[in-house]
């Protein structure tokens, strides 16, 4: 029988325990031996929960402690996360983390101790939620070439933007009905404003090039300016706003930004709709792969990580290897991409937009005052000099 811990009994954590607990005999079989939850960590007293036995409020019992070989890091943020798990490493006992900011932050120092002391760092539930990636990437597709990692990786601002598309709602009202369903944190900060997405497109991107990419150097913007008016013009080109992470290679360049996209129907993750994620890998000789489901959730992402506790009792012993060096991966520029850009200035700047940008063409959506327009390719750079001589009211970058 292997023993293992949980660190925080939230709605991952609990998750976690009832996972093992219902599908007990599944597990068993899989991992070829039993597993039990010997701890749980947690600041709180759950009197009325039967784990109320398992609760232990000092780490160092945990740690200390021979019998327990995996531990489960369900407590979210870098600190004390980064210090517990660095020492269960050290300790010779495996780790499965669902924390997003501790695995970008830290993962290519993690699975170096990993490495060096033959147990294993596993992070599957840190993006997709309940969606596979983290392993395809690091085991089925080591055959390929990444030229491209992009995806809808925050449920939140997906549901938003499908409410909007759909019901033509206000982003405030329909992110209020997000928290209403409890899709969405009393601040939502972290998911609107993409900075939850930016932590997830970094380690995808690190594990697609093998290097570390720091989520402070990506361009990152939100959804919190897209109004119903942009989805009007959205709907009048037959596209949809989709907020996205990307990572791509050109030539020797590495780009990643999260920005809101316009998507056309030619597009895989044009249709994926409300709190669902979708990552689209596009490969040199395997071609394109998608990969969708449940980005979020008590039992999806709780799933997840059992499934990676599974794995690491199948492989007690034996590090599984991970290409993820703490060699830092340097962004090409931005300005550097080319693409179309979809552009809302005041009317009365038409013949100037014309006069900047040639060959537009116009998006007639039935807004007073307002000329929507699309450019050609142009790189970022370019569009940023001449958008400086017009009164931009909103600007969306385009896929198609």
């Amino acid at each position: 029988m292997i023993k293992i811990a949980v660190l925080g009994y939230g709605t991952v954590g609990s998750g976690v325990v009832e996972v093992l607990s219902t599908n007990y005999e599944k597990i068993t079989q899989r991992a070829r031996q039993e597993i039990e939850v010997k701890y749980v960590l947690d600041l709180r007293d759950f009197p009325e929960d039967p784990v109320q036995e398992k609760i232990v409020h000092d780490y160092s019992v945990i740690a200390k402690d021979p019998e327990v070989s995996v531990i489960v890091e369900t407590m979210g943020g870098v600190n004390p996360a980064y210090e517990f798990v660095k020492e269960a490493l050290e300790r010779g006992k495996s780790v499965c983390t669902s924390n997003k900011e501790l695995v970008a932050r830290h993962g290519a120092e993690l699975l170096e101790i990993a490495k060096e002391k033959k147990v294993n760092f596993l992070f599957e539930a840190s993006v997709g939620g309940g969606i596979p990636i983290i392993r395809p990437l690091n085991q089925s597709l080591t055959a390929d070439e990444i030229q491209e990692i992009t995806g809808i990786l925050n449920g939140t601002t997906n549901y938003i933007l499908t409410k909007m598309a759909r019901e033509g709602v206000s982003f405030s009202k329909a992110l209020k009905e997000a928290q209403e369903k409890g899709y969405a944190e009393r601040n939502p900060e972290a998911d609107v404003e993409g900075f939850d997405a930016c932590r997830k497109i970094a380690i995808l991107t690190s594990l697609a090039y093998g290097m570390q990419v720091d989520y402070e150097d990506i361009y990152t913007e939100g959804i919190s300016n897209i109004t119903d008016v942009d989805i009007s013009y959205a709907r009048e080109m037959g596209a949809s706003i989709k907020l996205l992470g990307t990572g791509r290679k050109v030539g020797q360049k590495v780009y990643a930004m999260i920005s809101p996209m316009l998507l056309n129907s030619d597009n895989p993750l044009f249709s994926v709709n409300d709190v669902f994620n979708a990552i689209f890998v596009r490969g040199n000789l395997l071609g394109d792969v998608m990969f969708y489901g449940a980005g979020a959730g008590k039992y999806p992402t709780a799933s997840a990580v059992v499934s990676d506790v599974v794995d690491a009792v199948k492989h007690l012993g034996t590090n599984i290897m991970t290409i993820w060096s703490s060699q830092k991966l340097e962004l090409a520029d931005k300005g550097e991409v080319s693409r179309r850009f979809f552009v809302r200035v005041p009317s009365a700047q038409e013949n100037k937009a014309r006069e900047l940008f040639g060959d537009i063409q116009e998006i007639d959506a039935g807004i007073l005052g307002d000329f929507g327009f699309t450019t050609p390719f142009i790189t970022e750079k370019e569009y940023e000099e001449k958008a400086k001589e017009l009164n931009v009211r909103r600007m969306i970058r385009m896929d198609f």
